[in-house]
């Protein structure tokens, strides 16, 4: 039995992936964002969150094949697939990630608010299991792109929305499947891509390890799925 290891603390990622039918094991990869950009000197929002969601996922695989899990899998699965996700908001051509401080959260809302933006979601999957088990070695990435359209806020919306807190730690200070779900007018494309983690295009690339989406079902298991 294969197991999904997700790269990442994101609470909204984790609850996508059990909604789907899919539990997880969490793993935070510790990787310090603005050094691996400032590393590899890229700016464009979909470069950007490309590399990042690789850097997670290869720094989870990396302790995990340390720790000799790859071929025997954990808590007694067969092996595992490592998922890395980040999540960049394209505006103007510019990366926007996490605004980190109330600030630039008010900064970042007064300039996109009655406005679009893309969503830039990396995804990258490391596949950890051995090859006689169906391991296929695979390291492969895809970007999904979802367009927002933002409401007009009046200045006390935005002011309002910041004091929460919760746009302080989200890229591009926004949700959809929070607080700031009122001020996102709708979005073109994949909507689980904005909440950090597109299931159609984690479905192509567990495919192209060589497992069907479902294979990770049976995984969860009844009680997975649920808590």
């Amino acid at each position: 039995m294969t197991r999904l290891v997700l790269a990442s603390r994101s609470p909204a990622r984790l609850a996508t992936l059990r909604s789907a039918g899919v539990d997880p094991l969490v793993r935070v990869s510790g990787v310090d964002e603005d050094a691996v950009v400032a590393a590899y000197g890229v700016d464009d929002p979909a470069d950007v969150a490309l590399l990042l969601a690789r850097a997670k996922a290869e720094a989870v695989a990396s302790v995990l094949v340390a720790d000799g899990v790859d071929g025997e899998g954990v808590d007694g699965g067969t092996g595992v697939l490592v998922v890395g996700c980040d999540s960049v908001l394209d505006l103007d051509g510019l990366p926007f990630g996490k605004p980190g401080t109330a600030e630039v959260a008010r900064e970042r809302w007064r300039a996109m608010r009655g406005r679009t933006g893309v969503l830039r979601t990396g995804h990258w999957l490391v596949d950890l299991r051995d090859p006689d088990d169906g391991g296929s070695g695979a390291s492969v990435g895809e970007l999904a792109s979802t367009v927002v359209r933002f409401a007009d806020l009046a200045d006390d919306e935005v002011d309002a929305y910041v004091a929460t807190g919760e746009p302080l730690e989200v890229a591009g200070a926004f949700t959809i499947d929070g607080l700031g779900g009122a001020f996102v007018e709708g979005v073109d494309g994949d909507p689980h891509a904005v909440v950090g983690i597109g299931l159609p295009t984690l479905r192509r690339l567990v495919g192209q390890a060589g497992l069907p989406w479902h294979a990770l079902w049976a995984a969860a298991g009844p009680a997975g799925t649920r808590d």
